[in-house]
This record gives structure tokens, sequence and C-alpha cells, in this order.
């Protein structure tokens, strides 16, 4: 199951990478105008059998690639995005597009102008094909809501994609576009790229400005580019860090820093065999089920040979779940104590239980949480003194049936909250250091298994080259190669997974 079907064409316009496509596009090889339709029609051909492409942008995408390819001819400069089609999380705002938030009371909602990400995508050339789904105002680590209904697994649609940035893993995994914004707080870029064998990538907070933001320095809420393989990633990076481009609405995100942005569209090369590897299965002891901790150690049996080390690193985050569960409350207070009022009995419960437990949260509470999240900083920051990189799993579980907003047990042991299973992503959010998850093969299902590769804070240039070499080492052994999608469940619609709400075209 884990590799392409022979009767899809593997030179396939849809199925070219990012960077190969832009390469194109810019040498007159390749039109933006032929490589829209080609996913346009991919997406029409495959979106029926996994509902991720919630909302299409065809008509409008087919005018600026036309623009784009009408600039190729005339000589003009062009950005690093230039006539790539980019699908965009429904949770970020574009202007004359539809943006609903996964939510039933936003199903008309078309906002007047372009959130930060979405225009500096605009600005680099970048053409948006469409919106993709994701859970209820986006909160959860699943990608199901009442407007829209489930987005399925593209490996088996059954299962779920992980979330939030569900619909936008789903989109890449499938060749619907080469790439795809996501935004995470515990795991949300981490856990559907993981789940679908694409790459997301989770920035030093401030290192992609956040110009939405409603709270000012927390390591939460942070949005960052998914792609197929690192260098399509890095390459969205170097559109959506550009600190040159605003949205219209003058806001600054408070946590950005001056960075040179295009240095994103070239990584380093990195020798494998220089690479010193840290890893640990369960970052000291958080909550890991033993059908993942075999295949972590499998996947580390077979990743010694290739680097220069591999070492295991006396990592202890086992109370970085507790600490992120009180640092979550300060956030949502602030976040939502305006609209907590309007919210209906069937309102996402992963948001309402957080609200709920925000307002009966001491203070002192919080504020222990604080000074641990320092202390939990300092003493994880010290192991890169001895390694250039630390590999954990993706995620604690193999993808579940998606009707479970999240697992109610791993081997045996009852999940607490619906935060309590993502403690090897959500423990990562609460230091604040950068993660990039790397497909690396498929389990016995033939269900995509992840790796999460973290870096010293402000080191995400340099993770991004360490995962590329690593990505490229593992192309040769198909145990660690990136898997593919199988093109008859692609192409079998699933009526089931659309809910009762209306598709928006």
């Amino acid at each position: 199951m884990s590799g392409p079907d022979p009767a899809e064409d593997p030179t396939a316009l849809h199925r070219l990478s990012a960077t190969d496509a832009r390469q194109m596009i810019a040498t007159g090889e390749l039109s933006p105008v032929e490589l829209l339709e080609a996913c346009l029609a991919r997406t029409d051909a495959v979106d029926p059998a996994v509902n991720a492409m919630v909302t299409r942008a065809d008509e409008r995408a087919r005018v600026e690639a036309q623009a784009a390819a009408d600039a190729v001819a005339r000589g003009d400069e062009i950005g690093v995005l230039h006539g790539l089609p980019v699908a965009i999380k429904d949770l970020q705002a574009t202007a004359e597009i539809v943006t609903t938030l996964g939510a039933v009371d936003r199903v008309d909602h078309v906002p007047d102008a372009d959130s930060g990400i979405v225009a500096r995508v605009r600005a680099a050339g970048g053409i948006v094909l469409g919106k993709t789904n994701i859970p209820e105002r986006s909160i959860g680590a699943n990608t199901v809501n009442r407007l829209f209904g489930a987005t399925g697994n593209p490996f088996d649609p059954d299962r779920s994609c992980g979330g939030s940035s569900g619909g936008s893993a789903v989109a890449l995994a499938a060749a619907m576009v080469p790439l795809a914004t996501g935004s995470d707080h515990g795991g949300s870029l981490r856990i559907p790229a993981c789940f679908c064998g694409v790459v997301g990538h989770r920035a030093t907070p401030g290192v992609v400005p956040f110009d939405e933001r409603t709270i000012t320095q927390t390591f939460y809420a942070v949005q960052g580019p998914m792609g197929r393989t690192v260098a399509d990633a890095a390459l969205l990076m170097a559109a959506i860090t550009d600190r040159g481009v605003r949205p219209a609405s003058g806001h600054i995100d408070p946590m950005a820093f001056p960075l040179d942005h295009s240095r994103f569209a070239a990584l380093d090369a990195v020798d494998p065999a220089s690479i010193r590897v840290g890893v640990s299965a369960d970052l000291g002891g958080v909550l890991v089920s033993e059908d993942v901790r075999r295949r972590f150690r499998d996947r580390v049996e077979r990743i010694a040979p290739l680097v220069g080390d591999v070492v295991e690193v006396p990592v202890d985050l086992r109370n970085a779940a507790d600490v992120d569960w009180r640092l979550r409350s300060d956030v949502f207070a602030v976040q939502y104590q305006h609209e907590a009022a309007t919210w209906d009995e069937r309102f996402n419960p992963n948001i309402r239980a957080t609200y709920d437990s925000a307002l009966t949260t001491p203070m002192e509470v919080i504020a222990a949480g604080r000074r641990a999240q320092t202390e939990l900083y300092q003493q994880f920051q010290a192991h890169f003194d001895q390694v250039d990189v630390i590999v954990t799993p993706g995620v604690s579980v193999a993808p579940f049936p998606w009707r479970e907003l999240y697992p109610s047990t791993v081997d045996g042991v009852a999940v607490e909250n619906y935060m309590a299973w993502l403690a090897l992503s959500s423990g990562i959010t609460v230091i604040g250091h950068p993660a990039t998850a790397l497909p690396c093969g498929v389990d016995d299902e033939g269900l995509p298994f992840g790796l999460q590769l973290i870096g010293p804070p402000y080191g995400d240039h340099r993770l991004l080259s360490i995962a590329a070499a690593l990505e490229q080492a593992f192309a040769s052994d198909p145990a660690l190669a990136r898997p593919h999608p199988p093109e008859p469940v692609l192409a079998t619609a699933r009526p089931d997974l659309i809910a009762d709400g209306r598709q928006v075209h």
C-alpha cells in the first residue's frame, strides 16, 4: 500500500514537487495555467474520496494563473512561489473567498482582506486554489466539523488524518496541490503530516509572523508550511517569513524579529554522516503506545548506519502535558472570552472543555505552570550541546477511526482529555523549540509513520537542512521512504465523510 499505483504517471504535473515546478515555470518549460489545470483536475478526481478541499476558488485561480504566465512571458521579476497553486487552511482569512473556521455560524463569512500568511503567499506569486478542512475553530487533533464533515486519511478514509491542519495534509498527500498552509498549537501541523505522510514544520515562535495573535509572548499559535518534501516546505517558508509584507489590517506580530526570509529558499547541503542524532521514544515517559515504540526502535536501527552518531538523550518532559494544560487555560481565556456566550450545545467540545477549565483555574496554578515551562526549556536546550537534532516518534498512536475525536485509551491507559495523548508534540510546544514532521515509511497496516525532528530555538534553517539530508538518505530504503496513498483508495468516493452542511464553491 505504500507505493504509487503503476497506472498513475509519476511524472504527471500534479505530482511535481513545488521546487521543480517553480524552476520549470521560471524557465518557461511549464505554464502556471497548465499546472493549475492539472491540480484542479486532480482535485476533482480524488477529493470525493477524502473531503479535504472544502472551498474552491477555481475561476479566480485561473485568472491569476494566466496573469502569472503573462508575467513570465514579459520577463518580469517573479516571486519564490510564482505560479504555484497553494491550499489555504480554512482558519486563515482569504479575501473574497469564504473563510468558515469550520463553524456553522460562519458558513457565509467572506473576508474583505487576506490574513498575513495569505498575503505573503500571494505576494510571493502563489495562487490560492482553495480552502482545506479543519475541526471547528481549528481546535483538536482531528479534522471533523458540523459544517463540512470529516476529512478521511488518504491511505484509509475510515481513519483520522489528524488535525487541525488535516485538510492541508490530505490535499498534499493526494497530490491536489504542491503546497499548503497550516498552523500549530499542540501539534496541528505535525500530527496530520505524520498521519498522512507529508512534511510539516513548526517554526520557532516569531519566525513566521502571526499578525492575528491575541496574546503576546507565547509559544502557542504558530503558523507554518506543509509540503510533500522538506525543500517544498522550506520554499513556502521563504514566502511566509517575509517581514516586508503586511496584511491589510496593518497588524504586526509582537513576537516577530528581523530575519532574512530569502534564506529559506535554499537549504544547506548536509552530509548525513556528520549528523549527531539524539533519540527519545517518549520524551522521558509521556504516553506512547507500545506499537509506536516498537516501530520507532526499528526506525532508529535503520537510521543509525546512515548518520554520524545515534545516542539516547535523557530528556524529561513528563511534566510538559500538565504544564501545557495550565498554559492553554491562559491562552483560551484570552482568545474566547468575547464569544463564549454565543456557543450552542453542539459547539466543539474540545474548546468548551478547555475554556471551562480556564475559568476555574487559579492564577497560582497558571503561574506555577509558567515557572515550570522556563525550567523545562532550560533543561531541554542543554541537550543540544551534545547532539544536532533530537528525534522522537511523531505521534503516540497510529491513525485511529475518524469518528473518534481522540483515542479514549492507549494500551489500556485511559486518556484524561483531548490533549493527554498528544504530549509528544504538545511537550515541544511548551518549550518553544522548532520541530519538523518527516515521513518515515508505513506501519503493518500500510498507514504512514512519521518522525518528529527537534532543533534548538531559532535554528529553523539548520533543522530543515538536516531534515532534507535525512529525507534523501531515507529515500533509498523502502522502509523509510515517503509513502504514497494507494490510487484505488483515492478513486472511491466516500459520501459518508460529508456533513449535512453545504459544500462551498
